[in-house]
């Protein structure tokens, strides 16, 4: 009941405020207008008759339900296409999937738990805000915030659901867009999930809500976004014994997943977050005529018909018998008729634009402990400050951005084939961690503030349909980063082959980073280190073919990385049963620097089949690094999916199938619930190995206008096996889930 009750209350808002914007948007544009008792325009009576609020003259036209949505570089402004996926019913079975629509993804298990992509090419370097990482499953960035320019509020409200309320999750996710006129528009997104989880102390409860706007003027346009979410997990270190999962038929009796002693409770982790982002910009420019095309144009009449203009025939032959009179006036009837002619309105081409982008985001990471931690689960046993593992571990992390720039706009003459942009920033960032080693108060803080400035330039060309391209640097020069670099870029080629059309896409860049801040420093009851590093260089070339009749992909890219810093984790072993497994564990967490380099290639091929009604998508990736026990990768990962798909009645899409999760097995990274991130394990101690293990899920999917729905039961070859995705963090058992999404457009 509580979760229909939410359910309700969502879409009562939601249904709320899309009338709260058509008033306001009716207000806007009949602003001068007389209005009747109802708030309707009176309509004159020549153009039709008022009874009790409507115009009785007009028969109701269908809602209008174009739109099209853009989203934007979140440091430059520029604007970038985008489509609303929400719209299509393919894999909208795995929309709700922490593990990713493909499976590409290891997490710890349950609704919205940290997660690590197994593929290295689609992963983002750890940043300074790294606490945000792992849930870029739901956190909300300004580059991904999706603005809508629509003829009608649209409105979109999606629940997702599973098992029972002992171990279900539930998610609520609403979406809202409205324009305020032709070229202003705002909107919101909510979003909510909340997992109990199979197995003991692992609900999440994750909530987030966003507000965005724009304004395209001619020359002034305008972006902004406003975030705050609350992330809190719960950490239970991962099962005591492995065996539980792999050999159930061990133990005397069956054991349900409730069952299962897991090495912690009563401990969190929760991440507190809000962002504020501007992107603004003024263009200076130049007004022409809009040009015509051939069939739009006004031909100039014929002499003769000019002459018909004057009437008088007695005029039109006196006019004909005089040579140099009838030139003249042939030339005023000509000039006539031109100013005859409506003007073709001008337009306005910017030439040079100047932007200033803001953002400030504060995070706020908290590690609660309330039961104290098993002290066979640390290889400490003092925590640094205090003189108990109980207690709250608080880190705080604040960034002010502002960027300002002059950009050369691209195609104002046919000279310009390209935009130049320039542009410099300055952040400031603030961290703040416990700093005292002998008293129980966490009272006791340091400050660390550092001031960076960057400045960087750009060249690119987006117009077109044959070549893009861009080309781009970024330099820090002052403060504690000064020395780090970012020189990229990217390029499309589309053109026709026989009967196909193919895509060349190719990506370089070369970075030159120090290891983020909390990699350098970090304080709490368990782990504590202040250390320095030497600057990591990252070099990588990729290249992507598209064929688009055949259905065909193939990415391979290749990365050189110097001084890799990254998490280790060491799984030691310090318990083992009789049979000489492996029991219990300690765990110590650092942050290590690899001297040399490390390579990683890899290359995947995604090839989709259609024949009549049946389907089947396919994507394998294969990955090579030169060490596996610092950038550990399975050799092979695989996505396929056979699915048929078929109309009932003409207006019921259905789309059922089987998909199938599966890559080989390595040393995947651990889960360190103590700073919420993964880490490698050590090569040195006990590792443990995952892989070798299918998954497969069956879906039915439907569709009727503006409603989708599915039924999918996940994990339904649930057995003894090695089911874990993170080391020691079962898969979740076989469950049924269902979904369903609703588009308004009133």
């Amino acid at each position: 009941m509580k979760r229909i009750r939410l359910w309700l209350m969502l879409m009562v808002c939601a249904w709320s405020v899309n009338g709260f914007a058509q008033d306001v948007a009716r207000d806007i544009l009949n602003e001068g207008q007389q209005l009747d008792e109802f708030g309707n325009p009176v309509q004159d009576d020549k153009k039709g008759q008022k009874t009790w609020g409507r115009d009785t003259s007009k028969v109701d036209q269908t809602v209008p339900t174009e739109f099209h949505q853009w989203h934007i570089d979140e440091r430059l402004g520029t604007v970038l296409p985008e489509a609303y996926n929400d719209t299509l019913p393919h894999l909208f079975q795995n929309f709700n999937s922490t593990d990713g629509y493909y499976g590409e993804y290891n997490y710890t298990g349950n609704l919205g738990a940290p997660r690590l992509s197994r593929l290295f090419l689609d992963r983002e370097m750890t940043s300074d805000f790294m606490f945000l990482q792992p849930y870029d499953y739901f956190h909300t960035t300004p580059s991904s915030i999706l603005f809508t320019n629509t003829k009608s509020p649209l409105t979109n409200l999606q629940y997702h659901s599973c098992g029972t309320r002992e171990n279900g999750q539930d998610r609520v996710r609403a979406y809202f867009s409205s324009n305020i006129n032709k070229i202003a528009g705002f909107g919101f997104k909510i979003d909510y999930a909340y997992g109990r989880g199979y197995y003991n102390s692992q609900a999440n409860s994750l909530t987030g809500g966003s507000l965005f706007g724009y304004y395209l003027g001619e020359r002034y346009d305008l972006h902004a976004m406003a975030y705050w979410a609350h992330m809190k997990t719960s950490e239970n270190g991962g099962i005591e014994d492995d065996k539980y999962i792999k050999d159930p038929e061990s133990f005397a009796r069956s054991v349900r997943s409730r069952d299962i002693p897991t090495v912690l409770s009563s401990v969190w982790n929760r991440n507190d977050v809000q962002t504020y982002f501007l992107n603004h910009r003024y263009h200076l420019g130049i007004y022409r005529a809009g040009e015509l095309s051939d069939s739009l144009k006004a031909a100039m009449p014929k002499d003769e018909e000019l002459l018909l203009s004057l009437g008088s025939d007695s005029l039109q032959n006196e006019i004909l018998g005089d040579t140099l009179r009838l030139a003249t006036t042939l030339d005023s009837l000509r000039q006539a008729w031109k100013d005859k002619q409506p003007e073709i309105p001008r337009e306005f081409v910017p030439v040079t634009s100047f932007f200033h982008t803001f953002k400030t985001q504060v995070l706020n990471h908290n590690l609660y402990l309330r039961s104290g931690l098993n002290s066979g689960y640390l290889t400490r046993t003092q925590p640094f400050y205090g003189q108990s593992f109980s207690g709250t571990d608080e880190t705080k992390a604040l960034s002010v951005k502002n960027t300002v720039g002059v950009q050369l706009r691209e195609g104002f003459n046919k000279w310009a084939k390209a935009g130049i942009t320039l542009f410099a920033s300055h952040e400031i960032q603030r961290f703040t961690l416990p700093d005292s080693t002998s008293t129980d108060s966490l009272s006791v803080l340091n400050r660390y503030v550092e001031n960076h400035i960057t400045v960087g330039g750009e060249i690119q060309k987006m117009m077109g349909k044959t070549l893009h391209y861009s080309a781009g640097a970024e330099f820090w020069v002052v403060g504690p980063k000064a020395g780090e670099m970012d020189i990229h870029g990217t390029g499309d080629l589309n053109f026709r082959l026989l009967k196909d059309t193919v895509h060349l896409e190719a990506k370089a860049f070369f970075k030159n980073v120090f290891a983020p801040f909390y990699y350098t420093h970090y304080h709490s009851r368990a782990l504590w280190w202040d250390q320095d590093f030497k600057s990591e260089t990252h070099t990588r070339v990729e290249g992507t073919l598209k064929f688009d009749r055949l259905g065909t992909s193939i990415r391979f890219g290749v990365e050189n990385i110097s001084n890799y810093t990254y998490l280790a984790y060491a799984n030691k072993s310090t318990g083992e049963d009789a049979e000489g497994n492996t029991t219990s564990f300690t765990r110590n967490l650092e942050v290590r620097q690899q001297s040399g380099s490390i390579q990683v290639m890899s290359a995947t091929l995604t090839q989709n089949f259609h024949f009549g009604i049946f389907h089947w998508d396919n994507a394998v990736t294969w990955q090579h690094t030169t060490n596996p026990d610092v950038i550990p990768l399975p050799t092979i990962s695989l996505y396929t999916n056979p699915y048929v798909v078929f109309h009932v009645a003409k207006v019921l899409r259905v789309e059922a199938g089987v998909d199938l999760r599966y890559f080989t097995s390595y040393y995947a990274p651990a889960y360190a619930p103590l700073m919420n991130q993964f880490a490698i394990q050590d090569p040195n101690l006990t590792r443990v190995k995952i892989g070798n293990y299918p998954i497969f899920n069956g879906y039915l999917n439907l569709a009727i206008k503006r409603v989708r729905g599915y039924l999918s039961v996940q994990h339904f070859n649930e057995s003894g096996g090695n089911a874990f995705l993170v080391p020691h963090y079962p898969i979740d058992p076989l469950s049924i889930h269902f979904g369903i999404s609703w588009n308004f457009y009133d």
